[in-house]
């Protein structure tokens, strides 16, 4: 499904800013895996998105969809194939346009397109269904303008536009960190719910551990642009915060840096 194969990337080489953001990335994702990742600030991971997506392209290295080389094709080519839910609950839709726009949008984003027009009442009652599993009233207010929703509902608008046409990989990308609590925590729960329904091939980047710990079938940690452990089935299941903590410790031979990926 999703192959990424010796991806290294280096910011500013050659300067005093010199970076190495990734290094020698292997990953393989199979049909249906829910692989939540995490890492301290730094650690490559939204890199590692950006790459994947097509926003950033690597140094060296080689990145597949579906037995599709896809390395040097522009995010816009990969868009009918990736699904992405940003930290910024204004990056995912337009606010200037209605719910009902946002949606048609992302409804033609894998669709031919023809000059034929399409039945408006039933792509609306698709529209409708959709958003019922949102749980937020949304879908009788199709009308109402994108940015006068809250961030919260925006977000889940975000997610319910990236997932509903059925992309081969579905991308979150820190997409709970900008909400308060409860919001966090009903986008966490329409994540799992979502993912869960629809099988989607899903990566997730959080810094919230117990995040990464509830969701998913497999967890990665990233550190200096490094998989440093990868972790799945049974013993994921059986993995706590403290646990997750000492690994890191055993493979770096030091804490994890003091920031939000402890705590989660």
């Amino acid at each position: 499904m999703l192959r990424v194969e010796n991806l290294s990337v280096t910011f500013n080489e050659g300067t005093p800013d010199e970076k190495k953001a990734l290094q020698d990335i292997q990953l393989e994702l199979k049909q249906g895996d829910f692989v939540t990742v995490i890492g301290s600030n730094g650690a490559g991971k939204s890199t590692l998105m950006n790459m994947i997506s097509g926003a950033l392209f690597p140094d060296v290295g080689m990145i597949e969809i579906n037995d599709q080389n896809v390395t040097t094709l522009r995010e816009h080519k990969r868009a009918k194939q990736i699904g992405r839910v940003f930290q910024d609950p204004m990056a995912g839709t337009s606010p200037k346009m209605t719910i009902e726009e946002n949606l048609a949008i992302a409804y033609a984003r894998n669709k031919t397109r023809t000059l034929k027009p399409g039945s408006n009442k039933k792509r609306r009652e698709l529209f409708k269904s959709e958003l019922q599993r949102l749980h937020l009233g949304l879908e009788h207010r199709l009308s109402a303008k994108v940015g006068l929703l809250s961030g919260g509902e925006r977000q889940a608008l975000s997610l319910l536009m990236a997932t509903f046409t059925q992309p081969d990989i579905l991308l979150l990308d820190e997409h709970t960190a900008a909400l308060d609590p409860s919001r966090a925590e009903l986008i966490t729960t329409l994540t799992g719910e979502i993912v869960a329904e629809t099988g989607l091939t899903t990566l997730m980047v959080t810094h919230n551990m117990q995040q990464a710990l509830d969701l998913g079938n497999r967890l990665i940690m990233m550190d200096k642009g490094q998989i440093i452990l990868d972790i799945d089935g049974a013993k994921k299941q059986a993995l706590t915060i403290e646990k997750l903590l000492q690994e890191f410790q055993r493979i770096r031979g030091k804490q994890m840096d003091n920031d939000r990926a402890i705590l989660g």
